[in-house]
């Protein structure tokens, strides 16, 4: 084990991020180049070892959090890496994206700082990727038997990497350009560079896994044919439909999506710059919405030169303790958080970019028909009611909706074909044997029993965590192999789809 004192002796310290004023002028990632290793491991020492880890119950994958925190505190990089990658296909992925539901079910989170178990994990898996423990990991046997996997995501990536080690051929079918979905068009590269999925993608490639960009399957790959073609299939579109905004001034030119935004600065090259209406260069510019993908949005503004920006948010500002209604250890609560974003723009500008308590009461064009400005007014707390007296007015060139995604796009030709139907929340429908809680070994009915077509991530579950899609994957991935075998050895790190649980 690690220190048994050392929760006591060590205080939390997390890995330090290079300077805001340093970062923001480049699109490296934010801990790039830092001397992570003597922290990592002096950090690792605070783990307890606990006799009930709680931690394994707010990770989604189940990750054996404690076992890989003792290797770490004592440099042993190749057994750690091997515990973690037990249970985490992607955890160059997680360690960056991953907020981190952990943390707060760490046991020292009761009455004072946890682990910086995400720093550990980012650690563990940069070294073994630095030290060439990460290897391709072909079958022993092939299994004769073909899956489908419809989406690239992280879903669809672990299930594609774990149905391909089961010994199935696998073909991943992507509707964009290039392989990785949201991790490769909606992830700016300061949070997570591109070069960490393309190697991964190079690993699946050398297990056998095969990748088809451009195929859009019920658009232009029929769907019935590529259903008749496989023996399963994994449907792991995501929830690509974006939520908008429906105010006075909607239809003006300059307010867009968060998602075509990010995408138009993702696919940006020297040679293919972002196009002038999607870029924030000179702008002021107004972000709608409190997370993630706002706060991606608020730092791509800023690596663009921006000549303002602020981030709007309808809830009020949370408190800095758990709320007492959001238990440990069974609820990620709802805390005041801190992106890297938020830091530079605090460095840049002197103040939070946070508009807290705020919604838009309309928008103002100018005469070509672009906004010029908005109008914003301070919110009851839980609702939308402007408050007397609070109404003002921003100047604005370039509006971002950043405001969550509905669900996956219900393409007909996709929908029919594979018999798919939403449910209510506008996600594709599972099984009640999907949702049931129990271990693996249950009996219950097995989701995609009798179609062979399963559901992977947020397609299934709605927008979630980049740690739930990959858990969601390989959970898909053991329901699939058991659907061609009749058995499984494949581990199924999850059995409930219970949005709670977020």
């Amino acid at each position: 084990m690690t220190d048994p004192a050392g929760f006591l002796h060590i205080p939390r310290r997390p890995a330090p991020p290079r300077p805001p004023g340093e970062r923001v002028g480049d699109w490296d990632e934010v801990h790039a180049g830092q001397p992570l290793l003597p922290v990592v491991s002096a950090q690792a020492r605070r783990c307890m070892d606990c006799g009930v880890p709680f931690c394994h119950g707010g990770c989604p994958l189940g990750n054996l959090i404690p076992e890989w925190n003792v290797y770490a505190a004592h440099g042993d990089w190749a057994t750690a890496a091997e515990r973690l990658h037990a249970t985490n296909n992607f955890p160059d992925f997680t360690g960056r994206l991953c907020p981190a539901p952990c943390e707060d079910s760490c046991v020292l989170a009761l009455t004072g700082d946890p682990v910086t178990i995400k720093n550990v994990e980012q650690a563990v898996a940069d070294q073994a990727w630095a030290r060439g423990y990460v290897r391709p990991l072909r079958p022993g046997k092939v299994s004769g038997q073909s899956v489908a996997v419809v989406g690239s995501g992280p879903a669809g990536l672990a299930a594609a990497q774990q149905l391909t080690r089961a010994g199935h051929a696998v073909t991943v079918f992507e509707r964009d350009d290039r392989v990785g979905g949201l991790l490769r068009y909606g992830i700016p590269d300061f949070k997570m560079s591109k070069k960490r999925l393309q190697a991964r993608i190079a690993q699946m490639e050398q297990e056998g896994t095969r990748f088809r960009p451009g195929c859009d399957v019920g658009g232009s790959v029929d769907a019935a044919g590529m259903r008749a073609e496989f023996d399963a299939v994994v449907v792991a579109t995501g929830a690509t439909v974006p939520r908008d905004l429906h105010c006075q001034g909607r239809e003006l030119g300059g307010i867009h999506h968060a998602m075509e935004y990010l995408t138009a600065a993702n696919r940006s090259t020297p040679s293919c710059p972002v196009p002038a209406l999607l870029s924030a260069r000179g702008k002021d510019v107004v972000v709608i919405g409190g997370g993630d993908t706002g706060s991606d949005c608020l730092g791509t503004a800023l690596r663009q030169d921006a000549r303002s920006v602020v981030q709007m948010d309808v809830h009020p500002r949370p408190a800095r303790d758990r709320p007492s209604d959001e238990p440990w250890p069974l609820v990620h609560p709802h805390v005041f958080r801190t992106s890297h974003a938020h830091e530079e723009a605090w460095d840049r500008d002197g103040s939070d970019p946070r508009a807290f308590s705020s919604a838009i009461v309309r928008f103002v064009g100018d005469p070509s028909g672009r906004v010029e400005a908005l109008v914003l007014s301070k919110v009851e707390p839980g609702s939308r009611i402007p408050l007397p007296g609070t109404t003002r007015e921003l100047p604005v060139h370039l509006v971002l909706l950043a405001l969550g995604f509905r669900g996956p796009c219900q393409t007909p030709g996709l929908v029919g074909p594979l018999g798919l139907s939403a449910d209510a929340d506008g996600t594709f429908a599972r099984t009640p044997g999907f949702a049931a809680l129990g271990p693996p070994s249950a009996p219950h009915p097995e989701e995609g029993a009798s179609t062979g077509v399963f559901i992977a991530g947020d397609a299934g579950r709605g927008p979630s965590l980049v740690v739930w899609a990959i858990a969601e994957g390989r959970a898909a991935a053991a329901a699939t192999d058991r659907y061609l075998r009749g058995a499984t050895e494949l581990p199924e790190p999850i059995r409930a789809t219970d949005r709670s649980l977020i």
